[in-house]
């Protein structure tokens, strides 16, 4: 069934910066020899990003578990956290990790997020935070969050490792909540190779995300709490500086690729797709897709085959839910989450790069139409 593509097109393709670009920022390394521990590299990368997120309140990372884990020990919560299960594992890893139960709320079908209208009945007297997942680059509804928090004098914090550079209602998504987490994992819109940061609202938490990602470490001799080793290096903020040159221009490259899907698949019968709402700014981070079986005429898991047969790779994203995971099944109890269940059965997110080629995405949304006209 129609052409087969030689080469693997990866569900995603890390974006890379001019060789020689990179080459320059790096330079000064073997001159300064100084790898890690808040070098002048570090420092300018953490600068420009705080000119980036418009706030002065950016710790930087060796990844974005790590960050989302310190912003956890550095709110001191306690007992219960309300959050999705529709989410990259290690969202609920880092709760767990910390000693606090996760407690699942359903999401919504037309965006995938927490679904906010569900959270209060969930929450009780063990409840301290609301930890909460935009997902694809899709924000949640952050305004009814917060006020869901500061009524119920939560904490809120955002696992935004998909948000990078999206804007509500032309604010920076880091605006909202107590602290935002980003990744800049290879595979994101925006990366360091690995990294992450946490953009936070008050400035006193500093100091304690400083000792927690350095070992407890204030200064030589003062070793003032129990830490990690979760600081970023030269070579990952160089990559992170770099990269941050050619946000725009690989965010425009990604619409482009976007809007071919939207206008290829609009009119296939069974698949469904998003577009983002009008208050937002977006920054096109995946494309998932949701196969309706009975409409469409085949599963996810058959449509995926199927497009691996043609060397084409999708991924299963998010799939299992987190709940259902081996770690977790059966270990805590949550209330029904039958939305989750039927998008984790169905998603499916097909190939998105900056570079991916228009004629690819054309063969790609042929095999997907052509596979529904023989069911």
């Amino acid at each position: 069934m129609g052409k087969k593509i030689q080469n693997p097109i990866l569900v995603t393709q890390s974006s890379m910066p001019d060789k020689e670009d990179f080459l320059a920022e790096i330079s000064s390394i073997w001159d300064t020899k100084w790898l890690t521990n808040n070098g002048a590299i570090h420092e300018k990368f953490n600068q420009q990003l705080r000119d980036f997120f418009k706030s002065p309140n950016v710790t930087l990372f060796v990844n974005g578990h790590l960050a989302l884990d310190v912003a956890i020990k550095a709110l001191h919560l306690t007992g219960e956290v309300i959050t999705t299960p529709f989410t990259f594992v290690s969202t609920t890893h880092a709760i767990v990790m910390n000693n606090l139960t996760p407690v699942f709320c359903d999401i919504k079908l037309n965006d995938y997020t927490i679904d906010e209208e569900q959270i209060e009945k969930l929450i009780t007297n063990k409840t301290s935070a609301i930890l909460a997942v935009h997902v694809y680059g899709n924000p949640c509804n952050v305004t009814r969050l917060e006020a869901i928090a500061q009524k119920h004098n939560l904490k809120l914090i955002f696992d935004a490792a998909h948000v990078f550079g999206v804007k509500v209602n032309d604010r920076p998504i880091s605006d909202y909540g107590d602290v935002s987490m980003f990744s800049f994992h290879a595979t994101k819109v925006f990366h360091s190779i690995e990294g992450g940061a946490l953009v936070y609202k008050y400035a006193g938490m500093k100091k304690e995300l400083d000792n927690l990602k350095n070992f407890g470490i204030a200064s030589a001799e003062d070793i003032v709490a129990v830490g990690l080793n979760a600081k970023m290096n030269e070579f990952q903020a160089a990559m992170g500086i770099c990269n941050l040159k050619k946000f725009d221009d690989g965010v425009i490259k990604r619409k482009a690729v976007v809007e071919r899907y939207y206008e290829k698949l609009a009119d296939v019968a069974g698949i469904r797709i998003f577009k983002y709402p009008d208050n937002m700014t977006p920054v096109y981070s995946y494309f998932p897709i949701l196969v309706d079986e009975k409409i469409y005429g085949a599963t996810r898991n058959e449509l995926h085959e199927e497009l691996l047969r043609h060397n084409i790779v999708s991924r299963k994203y998010f799939y299992p839910l987190t709940s259902d995971c081996q770690c977790y099944k059966e270990r805590y109890s949550f209330h029904d989450i039958p939305v989750a269940r039927y998008v984790a059965d169905r998603i499916l997110t097909i190939p998105l790069y900056a570079d991916l080629a228009l004629e690819n995405v054309d063969i790609i949304c042929d095999i997907i139409t052509k596979f529904r006209k023989n069911h």
